[in-house]
């Protein structure tokens, strides 16, 4: 009897430790999280809160960035006055028998070529032009200081450029070999801004296609004197084609770019010679011009006159 109670005893104890076991929870699937997970979990969460907020900061830092350099561009956009609202000079080509200054500046941006369309038509407003009618005196130029050189280079006819720099200069003659046959062009004199600058060497006159005369004064791609260069010392070259002692005295390189180192009007006073008779005088050509505008002038005023008339018979009526 006393084993039985012992038994029972024992029995009943280890039923207890079960209860006790199971109401504590032995499973793993009911264990609660670790404090290291949770702060594992914590920690990205925070992180990607704060990945977030910065993705929406530099979004607005953008956002805010463009906005800036749109009112940038806004406040820095140029203005470029209408050419309608321009007084723009007359602006010249050269016509067959024509002189004119070709000349480019050392960027190859700033050019005249004799024509006022094409070929570096900026400096054609203002070009001086010369008709070669003879043996005489003649000038050609270009002038930088015009509204429309200034409206070409900036946009605006006030704004301001100055051409720097040479990279090629010479007189020609539109159509010159047919118009002026045997013509000699002798530079007396170079100017540049009122400054008359040194002549390094003589200048002798050619031709490069056939059509169009020339005297370069800065070619740096001629060395020697062309084989067909008249001069107002004679040939320059012997029959069989080697050059004279003369020779050593005339260049294509007439001139030093480093005097147009910066420059607004060009000015080369030349003398042409070897034609069949001399130029016209300046004064007829003077009276020649003065008649053409006083008759000018007459037909408008005869024209205000009969449109004066006309409305008067108009009121009459």
């Amino acid at each position: 009897m006393m084993k039985m109670k012992k038994y029972l005893a024992c029995l009943l104890a280890a039923l207890m430790a079960c209860g006790a076991f199971v109401a504590c929870g032995g499973s793993k699937d009911s264990a609660p999280e670790s404090t290291a997970d949770t702060a594992s979990e914590s920690a990205a969460d925070s992180a990607e809160d704060s990945a977030k907020d910065s993705a929406d900061d530099a979004d607005a830092d953008a956002d805010a960035d463009a906005d800036a350099d749109e009112d940038d561009d806004e406040g820095n956009a140029v203005e470029v006055t209408p050419a309608e609202d321009v007084q723009f000079e007359e602006a010249y080509t050269a016509e067959p028998g024509q002189a004119y200054l070709a000349i480019v500046d050392e960027q190859w941006w700033i050019q005249y070529w004799g024509s006022a369309e094409k070929d570096g038509y900026m400096l054609s407003y203002d070009a001086g032009l010369a008709d070669i009618t003879g043996n005489g005196s003649y000038t050609v130029s270009v002038n930088a200081d015009t509204n429309g050189f200034r409206y070409d280079t900036t946009g605006d006819p006030n704004g301001e450029y100055t051409p720097s720099g040479l990279g090629f200069l010479a007189v020609m003659i539109e159509d010159g070999e047919a118009q002026c046959p045997g013509a000699v062009i002798t530079v007396d004199s170079i100017v540049i801004d009122g400054k008359e600058i040194e002549m390094k060497a003589k200048n002798y006159t050619s031709t490069d296609d056939g059509v169009v005369t020339r005297t370069n004064l800065y070619n740096s791609w001629v060395s020697a004197p062309s084989q067909d260069a008249r001069t107002i010392d004679g040939p320059l070259y012997d029959a069989d084609g080697n050059a004279l002692d003369v020779c050593a005295d005339y260049s294509a390189q007439v001139v030093d770019p480093a005097d147009f180192a910066s420059w607004t009007k060009v000015e080369v006073n030349f003398t042409v010679s070897g034609m069949d008779g001399d130029a016209a005088p300046a004064e007829d050509g003077d009276e020649a011009a003065d008649a053409e505008g006083e008759d000018a002038a007459a037909e408008d005023a005869a024209a205000e006159d009969a449109a004066a008339d006309e409305a008067d018979a108009t009121d009459a009526e």
